[in-house]
């Protein structure tokens, strides 16, 4: 990659660089909003807003998903990755303008079960307001 993610850049700043241009250059549709029910499973209720970035694609062959804080910025305060067990895949999602309590109950909403496991990744250039 020769353009902005080379010269003095870290590998860490380099790829919150990559995900802020996914995210700058995409739109957010979310499809799935904060109190709704995930549509396989009803009981998993979604704790924030849900949605992907359009024109991207992940594993599930549909766009890289994001969650949404309350602030409804587009600042990345975090990524998570996740290994599914049931569909036997691993996925990212980006956080966007999310505060500590929201991070808390999405990382529970992805730990919930014992075929989800999700990692935290903090964009440690992010600092939200906690709520």
């Amino acid at each position: 990659m020769g353009d902005a993610f080379t010269g003095a850049m870290t590998a860490d700043a380099a790829f919150w660089a990559a995900l802020e241009r996914l995210v700058r250059e995409s739109e957010v549709v979310i499809d799935r909003p904060k109190g709704s029910a995930h549509p396989r499973y009803p009981n998993m209720i979604y704790v924030a807003d849900y949605g992907f970035l359009r024109n991207t694609s992940s594993m599930d062959g549909g766009g890289i998903d994001v969650w949404c804080g309350a602030g409804g910025g587009r600042q990345i305060s975090a990524a998570i990755v996740t290994v599914d067990l049931l569909k036997r895949d691993s996925e990212i999602k980006i956080l966007l303008d999310c505060t500590e309590e929201e991070i808390a109950r999405i990382m529970s909403f992805h730990n919930g079960s014992d075929y989800m496991k999700a990692l935290l990744l903090r964009n440690e250039c992010f600092r939200a307001s906690p709520k």
